[in-house]
């Protein structure tokens, strides 16, 4: 199963680097796979320095804002105690983990890891439709480069209905951070 999340690396400086990410886990979360593009900082802070946290987290504005690289500073964070990382203080769960195995033989690396460490530190609030039509914004906004543009925009449609139905200020927020710069990309080009 994939699941939307938020990966903490450690950058050249040590400093947090926050990246949305959807880890394929298990329901043990033991180990799990993630799969970043070798152009990413992910990728970099990873093959450098093999170790992060991931974030179950139910803030969506945090989601939309790292997919865009519009996050203005980094969210609240501590250092993690079982390795060189980094936790966010408002996430619900999160799991520190080494790189166990990566594989770079394609654009898009496969990357193994074991949870080391994990904790729980807040109840998960829960997606109501707004924020999972915000996470799937966010999606579609990373996909500027391979996805058709009339096929995002179309999409972008389909999900203001939601969004204006049941969001509540963080995904209105969210939401229309996303849908200007999928809309300052298009036009763009």
């Amino acid at each position: 199963m994939i699941l939307e999340s938020i990966v903490t690396t450690c950058d050249e400086a040590g400093d947090p680097v926050v990246s949305p990410m959807g880890p394929i886990v298990d329901e043990q979360w033991r180990e799990f796979v993630l799969r970043p593009y070798q152009t990413s900082r992910t990728f970099a802070n990873l093959a450098r320095h093999g170790e992060g946290v991931v974030h179950v987290s139910d803030d969506v504005e945090l989601f939309a804002l790292a997919a865009i690289g519009r996050l203005q500073e980094t969210p609240p964070v501590r250092r993690a105690e079982s390795i060189r990382g980094w936790i966010l203080e408002d996430a619900c769960r999160w799991y520190a983990f080494r790189v166990a195995e990566m594989d770079d033989s394609s654009e898009r690396s496969v990357i193994r890891c074991n949870v080391v460490d994990r904790g729980r530190q807040r109840d998960f609030f829960g997606f109501n439709r707004a924020k999972h039509a915000v996470i799937e914004a966010a999606i579609l906004a990373t996909r500027l480069d391979w996805l058709p543009h009339e096929e995002i925009l179309d999409e972008l449609d389909r999900l203001k209905s939601p969004v204006e139905k049941t969001a509540g200020d963080q995904e209105r927020r969210a939401f229309s951070q996303l849908q200007r710069f999928v809309l300052a990309k298009v036009n763009k080009q």
